[in-house]
Order: structure tokens, then C-alpha cells, then sequence
């Protein structure tokens, strides 16, 4: 049987200052992908199996260019959203700061390189 109250329980556990804001970053993305990947298949499909030219002229047009553009920063987004919750979950101290700094650096590294990518095929 524990003699402390329920304030000196909480006391150190942290605020939930910004855990409102995250949420709802992860659901507009979550919405945003909704409506972004069907999209994306829709144009990616068409193109799908044709020669290098073909693939070239395609993303040279404005509208499947942006709609993967947005499918891949709205993508890696929402996956460093989702990986920073599963690791406050599951790690803590210098384990979590490192973990968050690898998943950060990773997930901005593969977005600027969809985007390069993307770039190079469309100009």
C-alpha cells in the first residue's frame, strides 16, 4: 500500500504541453495522405512500364509532378510524426535524444531526396 498522493506520483512525469499540436499534425497528414496516395497511383500507374522518354515528358507536366512532390513530403512528414510517438513510447534518456536525432535525419534526408529526384526527372 503506497501513502503518497496522486500529485507527488505526477510530480517529474512532464507536461502535455505540445501533445494536442502533434496529434493534429498527425491528422491532417493522415488526411492529406488519404486523398494524396490514391492520387499518386492514379498518375504513377499511367506511366508505369514505359521508357525512360516517356517518364521524362510525363513529370515534365505540372500536375503529376506536384502530386508526387506532395505525396513524398507529406509522406516522410507523417512517418517522422509517427516514428517520434513510438519512441517517447518505448525509449527513454539519451536512448530516445539519439533515437529521435537519427529518425530526424533520416526521414528529412529521404524527403530531400525524393524531391531532388523529382526535380532531375521533371526538368
Amino acid at each position: 500500500m503506497s501513502y503518497t498522493t496522486a500529485r507527488k506520483r505526477a510530480v517529474g512525469l512532464g507536461s502535455a504541453k505540445s501533445g494536442t499540436e502533434h496529434y493534429w499534425k498527425t491528422i491532417q497528414s493522415s488526411v492529406g495522405l488519404l486523398i494524396l496516395v490514391p492520387l499518386f497511383i492514379f498518375t504513377f500507374g499511367s506511366i508505369l512500364g514505359s521508357s525512360y522518354e516517356e517518364v521524362i515528358a510525363y513529370y515534365s507536366r505540372p500536375f503529376p509532378a506536384i502530386v508526387a512532390a506532395l505525396t513524398i513530403a507529406v509522406g516522410w512528414l507523417h512517418f517522422k510524426n509517427g516514428a517520434q510517438v513510438l519512441l517517447e513510447d518505448y525509449f527513454r534518456g539519451m536512448t530516445y535524444k539519439v533515437s529521435l536525432i537519427v529518425v530526424n535525419c533520416i526521414s528529412y534526408a529521404a524527403l530531400v531526396a525524393g524531391l531532388y529526384a523529382l526535380v532531375r526527372l521533371a526538368l
